[in-house]
């Protein structure tokens, strides 16, 4: 008898995951043993495989079911080795280009527009890379990611690979019915994260006549199509007493989760922003303040509030962002950022980045780790300084930086934000401030009062 995959499976084996395969539309790949992977990869519909207790846990288990000899093959996304380490997700900025020219932009390293992005071909060849590398979703970005003349080619393109888009960040402005139909012809149902900056203040920091209403036509139209969506508020002093209202305004609208960020001192924020920065611990106390408020109220979107909390109606619980480690969960061989460690962010330019809200600050220090268009994806994820970079460990951060290794809240931030860090200290291991002030100056202890009756998921044990 011969057998074969189920079509929503995928073997992958990678230079220390071995023995691994994705479901399709499922981000993170799952272990395997070595007797289970070496099975299943016998299951390609063209091979005669004797009866064994394993194969009927696999066929139990819905892995594989029984074919005709020949009658069916693998598809190319089903079965491949990848000479490079893991990665089962790219931040993808497919152009710069933007139909806005916001002021606090994160990729930018002036007030210069941004003109580079990826070539139909050069789209495609990458593409061909990514599913090579076992690259298995994406998030889509920009510059505004549906300025770019081939967007939909693009997402077929992912598709078609096998591949799925997990994200897609937007300003909105070009979401219509018809692109969303063809997005769902495609198969493609990502999170839809736009950004809207608070009522009445979105036009001013997205430097746009118009963008609020575009905004908000584009959330009420993807709710309607039944796409999930993300509301990405970036706050500061001119529009921090707008928050509430705008939360209740998109819960309304029936958002399904909004994220509240500091507008933090990127390069482009830092010419423009003329003190409508908060400070780290006026942004703490002013979200507290919302949180309080937002808690008090009947609501059913989740709430994440950058570096801070994030707030779940459905279960009256929240979780303590500055918690990266639960109680017992810290390890010094940790990644300082699991989220870079997985995630490879590839800008409009080509170049690669740990994080993407980090671009600008590489970018106007010339500090590139790497180029897809010049070197190619493989080779950037079998060595150099960008693999050296997101494989850096809390034990390695510890070593470098005394003064982290020694506090006692180490064990549950585990040095904190990476990109905070660098951005505040221009010191990649150095400290993160805003963790700093959150265990040391009291904002945990002010943040479990703030949340009342509410299920704190994320408690720390600290004499």
């Amino acid at each position: 008898m011969s057998y074969i995959l189920n079509e929503m499976i995928a073997l992958r084996s990678w230079w220390r995951v071995p023995y691994a395969y994705y479901i399709k539309g499922v981000l993170a790949a799952q272990k395997l043993t070595k007797e289970e992977f070496e099975l299943l990869s016998r299951c390609d519909g063209q091979c005669e495989i004797e009866d064994s207790e394993l194969l009927q846990s696999l066929l139990e288990r819905g892995f594989i079911s029984e074919c005709q000899t020949g009658e069916r093959s693998l598809s190319p996304w089903q079965k491949m080795e990848c000479d490079n380490r893991y990665f089962p997700e790219m931040n993808w900025m497919i152009t710069g280009k933007c139909n806005y020219n916001c002021l606090h932009c994160f990729n930018a390293a002036d007030n210069a527009p941004l003109m580079a992005e990826f070539s139909r071909k050069e789209a495609e060849c990458l593409l061909d890379q990514a599913m090579a590398c076992g690259i298995h979703a994406f998030t889509i970005t920009g510059g505004e990611p549906m300025c770019h003349k081939s967007f939909l080619p693009i997402i077929e393109g992912i598709y078609r690979r096998g591949m799925y888009v997990e994200e897609l960040n937007t300003n909105g402005y070009y979401i219509t019915q018809e692109v969303l139909d063809r997005m769902k012809e495609i198969g493609c149902a990502p999170l839809v994260k736009i950004s809207f900056d608070g009522i009445g203040h979105h036009d001013w920091l997205r430097n746009r006549k118009g963008a609020e209403e575009d905004a908000l036509r584009a959330i009420a139209l993807c709710v309607k199509n039944g796409f999930r969506v993300k509301a990405q508020t970036n706050v500061h002093r001119k529009n921090v007493e707008a928050m509430l209202d705008t939360a209740r305004l998109l819960d309304k609208m029936g958002v399904s989760q909004m994220r509240i960020i500091r507008t933090t001192e990127g390069p482009r924020w830092n010419e423009n922003a003329k003190g409508a920065t908060l400070d780290l611990d006026e942004y703490f106390d002013k979200m507290l303040d919302f949180c309080r408020a937002y808690s008090a109220e009947q609501h059913n979107m989740a709430v994440d509030i950058w570096q801070l909390v994030t707030l779940v109606p459905h279960s009256k619980s929240y979780m303590l962002r500055p918690v990266t480690c639960r109680e017992g969960e810290f390890k010094y061989s940790r990644p300082v950022c699991s989220g870079n460690r997985t995630m490879i962010a590839v800008a409009a330019n080509g170049n690669v980045f740990p994080c993407m809200q980090m671009s600008g600050y590489y970018e106007a220090r010339n500090d590139i780790l790497g180029n897809v268009k010049e070197s190619g994806l493989r080779p950037i994820l079998q060595v150099g300084r960008y693999l050296a970079e997101v494989c850096t460990t809390v034990g390695d951060l510890a070593s470098a930086n005394a003064e982290c290794n020694a506090c006692p809240y180490f064990k549950y931030c585990a040095g904190g934000c990476r990109a905070i860090a660098l951005t505040l200290t221009s010191d990649k291991l150095g400290v993160d401030p805003s963790k700093c002030l959150f265990f040391k100056q009291g904002y945990y202890e002010k943040a479990v009062a703030a949340m009342g009756d509410w299920q704190n998921s994320t408690p720390i044990f600290v004499k």
